[in-house]
């Protein structure tokens, strides 16, 4: 039976089994891939009778994929937004792992770029990802600056 977190169904334990399997299959595959056409591969389906359908897929959709089958092999929930997709506040949070009213309080400060769809706020995904990016990097910055300072002052950090 599947768990749902923030509307998105977790892994049942049997495609945890599968994706462990089969990412590195597909991943070992992609390697492989000539030089040449490296912009797409071709892959065979097989359907319920049987029979094989080749198809020419992306070979950034196959990484993609990859990806998504490393996330649902640990256990994690996985779910695809287009960069271009306008979210709510809610999902907003949901993506920055905050509350609502502190994405509308970002919003009202223009720490965030948005629009009103009538007295409702949208957010681009790009932009969501954009802000936590520059959050992450003044993270970083920050723990960078705390460990230099640390080895400064020979707090024992080596």
């Amino acid at each position: 039976m599947t768990q749902s977190t923030k509307g998105v169904s977790l892994p049942t334990e049997q495609e945890i089994a599968i994706a462990r399997e089969y990412g590195p299959l597909i991943s070992q595959v992609l390697v492989k891939v000539p030089a040449v056409n490296s912009d797409t591969q071709q892959i065979d389906i097989i359907d319920e009778q049987g029979t094989a359908h080749s198809v020419r897929v992306p070979v950034s959709a196959i990484r993609l994929l990859v990806d998504v089958l490393n996330e649902i092999g640990q256990g994690h929930a996985v779910s695809i937004v287009p960069v271009h997709a306008e979210l709510t506040t809610q999902e907003a949070a949901d993506v920055l792992n905050v509350s609502r009213p502190f994405v509308v309080q970002l919003l009202e400060r223009g720490e965030i770029p948005f629009h009103k769809i009538g007295t409702h706020r949208r957010v681009r995904y790009q932009d969501v990802m954009a802000f936590k990016e520059g959050i992450d990097l003044k993270r970083r910055k920050a723990l960078d600056d705390l460990a230099e300072e640390g080895q400064r002052l020979k707090l024992g950090y080596d």
